[in-house]
């Protein structure tokens, strides 16, 4: 358990004949956090940190002042800075993988389409501070990797749609992983623009996202030809 808090108030000292006298601190009760609390805690501090000044800006003294503990908490707790930012990064990966993958659920490919941009900018809308660390190169390593093997993975769930619409309209599936990366891709760099403008509204993004991704699907060549001079 540790220290997090005291509260503190004062007595009256009452004299033998029962008249009131001079006021003296009452001892005060230490409220404590255990160590799953001073946990997230930590966490909570280090997201925050880590979005505003990136990994290198953030130092473990920094941390540790702003939870109000000695730097050797930091370390019991996650070994140092760099354990505290791999469980940052790896729990916002998840959550923007969860809920991306999540949403995907009606049958019509363009409806597929909004409810994975909205995914997207819905986790930048309300977790910002996440979405500005997981688009910072990551300075080690982590289970689930860097931000470009996130998209992969959100990439990965849309091939699996775009496989089967390929083949339904006499296209090659084997071009899907293909079509996946570019679209997947479209979106996450647009919403790491949209991150900062935060114009036009998020409805109209998405909009505007599926607008050209749908269309140019819609308009898909089965054999698409270069029409420059470079060939190769």
């Amino acid at each position: 358990m540790e220290d997090v808090a005291t509260d503190s108030s004062t007595t009256r000292a009452t004299s033998s004949n029962g008249s009131a006298g001079t006021e003296r601190p009452r001892r005060t009760r230490r409220t404590r956090m255990t160590g799953a609390e001073r946990r997230e805690q930590l966490l909570d501090i280090g997201r925050t940190l880590f979005a505003e000044k990136g990994f290198e800006g953030t130092s473990v003294e920094e941390i540790a002042a702003k939870a109000g503990v000695s730097k050797p908490v930091v370390y019991e707790h996650f070994g140092g800075k760099e354990g505290l930012y791999a469980v940052v990064v790896d729990r916002e990966m998840r959550s923007l993988l969860d809920g991306v993958t999540g949403a995907l659920t009606a049958g019509h490919p363009r409806e597929l389409l909004e409810q994975a941009a909205f995914a997207l900018l819905d986790y930048i809308e309300k977790y910002t501070d996440g979405f500005r660390i997981l688009v910072r190169d990551s300075p080690v390593a982590q289970s689930t990797g860097t931000f470009a093997s996130l998209i992969s993975d959100i990439a990965t769930q849309v091939e699996d749609i775009l496989g089967l619409e390929f083949k339904a309209r006499g296209f090659d599936p084997k071009l899907a992983p293909l079509y996946a990366q570019a679209l997947v891709g479209m979106v996450a760099l647009t919403g790491q623009w949209w991150l900062d403008v935060r114009k036009p509204k998020k409805a109209e993004v998405a909009a505007h996202l599926v607008n050209l991704a749908w269309h140019g699907l819609d308009g898909l060549e089965q054999k698409p030809r270069l029409i420059g001079h470079r060939k190769s």
